[in-house]
């Protein structure tokens, strides 16, 4: 869809992230909003290597880099956050704030933005895993509440925000930038072709899995049954690749996990257009990602999702997802969806990803520039 520049100032609109999956989220909506985009990185996922990467491959702009919020605990990253944040906004204040999806950093902006009585904007609103469990779950219920623009990604979404009494006026059903997203970045077929040489795999025929959720990697017991099954799987014949995130590493090292590892392939993280690549040909993809539960539907690859809960349903229902639990129903559940793995494909192949059609960014930045007009200057 072309669209004009929108007429909002430089730097007017702060968008602020903390974590890799907000960089690839949110790129295609500061993208559009072009000049208007002002960057706050709240250092959560901060990294030269990893997030200097992100910012390139995605063509982002360098943001403002918040400090001492990385390692901290929960409440702590949120309260370093929330009191930087408030000085930025003091210092220069946006016409609206923009955050995304259910992290620290989103619950720190939000309430930054609420107490300066700044319009804020929440994409994807309206996830709900029910699951109280999840420090995810209260930072995405709260950020609902306080949130002024509420951009769901479903009519799912858009329902579970109506039962909890949100005005009908605050939500718009706008699809998810996971889809343009994947579309923009998903390498052509060559470059993906030598890829996969380069990693020794062929088309269809293998796993490709990421743990790295608490749930899966801060006990022995539980990332022991993951690494168990991923490691029966590669010695039935099945290559498993697996770009290890650190905390999964040094947790298999903690618990004297390491010889799990011996039949899988395990590697350093790689590139958001690289991981595309490889999980575009995988026979099946194994994850506890809660982006990779959207991406999946885009590249029509199989998942099991490694948790107790999701706050992805359409995923599952549209047959795309399967909840499993570690140990026994991961690989059981594995070795029957690789054993009909043609025909699976073939289906998932023709079924449209519940996420829209790819112009989410396009409506949230005009919802937000209407919103930001509509909103009184404070002096």
């Amino acid at each position: 869809m072309n669209v004009p520049r929108l007429p909002l100032p430089a730097a007017s609109v702060a968008i602020v992230l903390g974590t890799r999956p907000e960089l690839v989220k949110l790129a295609p909506l500061i993208h559009e909003l072009g000049p208007a985009a002002r960057l706050l990185h709240t250092g959560q996922h901060w990294d030269e290597a990893m997030s200097g990467r992100f910012l390139r491959d995605l063509a982002l702009p360098r943001p403002e880099l918040l400090t001492g919020v990385g390692g901290r605990p929960r409440a702590g990253q949120i309260a370093h956050s929330l009191d930087q944040l408030d000085d930025a906004f003091a210092d220069r204040r946006p016409v609206a704030v923009v955050v995304q999806g259910d992290t620290n950093a989103t619950l720190a902006g939000a309430l930054a933005a609420n107490a300066r009585d700044i319009p804020l904007v929440h994409v994807e609103a309206g996830l709900r895993s029910f699951d109280r469990a999840m420090p995810e779950e209260h930072n995405r219920v709260m950020v609902d509440h306080v949130a002024d623009l509420l951009c769901a990604a479903t009519e799912t979404n858009a329902a579970n925000l109506r039962a909890e009494s949100v005005a009908e006026e605050r939500i718009a059903v706008t699809g998810n930038t996971v889809v343009e997203v994947v579309r923009r970045q998903l390498p052509d077929a060559p470059t993906r072709a030598a890829l996969l040489d380069a990693h020794g795999l062929r088309p269809d025929t293998y796993v490709l899995a990421t743990v790295h959720r608490p749930e899966n990697t801060d006990t022995a017991e539980a990332l022991r049954a993951v690494l168990t099954e991923l490691d029966t799987i590669a010695g039935a014949g099945t290559p498993v690749l697996f770009p290890m995130h650190p905390r999964t590493r040094a947790a298999a090292a903690r618990f004297g996990l390491t010889g799990l590892l011996r039949r899988i392939t395990a590697i350093e993280p790689v590139g958001y257009a690289e991981f595309l690549a490889l999980a575009r040909h995988a026979a099946l993809l194994v994850s506890d990602s809660g982006g990779i539960q959207e991406e999946c539907t885009v590249l029509g690859r199989p998942l099991l999702v490694v948790r107790r809960s999701t706050e992805r349903p359409e995923a599952v229902a549209a047959g795309f997802a399967a909840l499993v639990r570690p140990g026994p129903q991961l690989g059981e559940t594995a070795r029957t969806w690789l054993s009909d793995s043609q025909d699976r494909l073939a289906h998932l192949a023709n079924t449209p990803s519940p996420y829209g059609d790819g112009s989410a960014s396009t409506r949230i930045a005009h919802l937000t520039t209407h919103l930001a007009e509509a909103t009184p200057i404070a002096a």
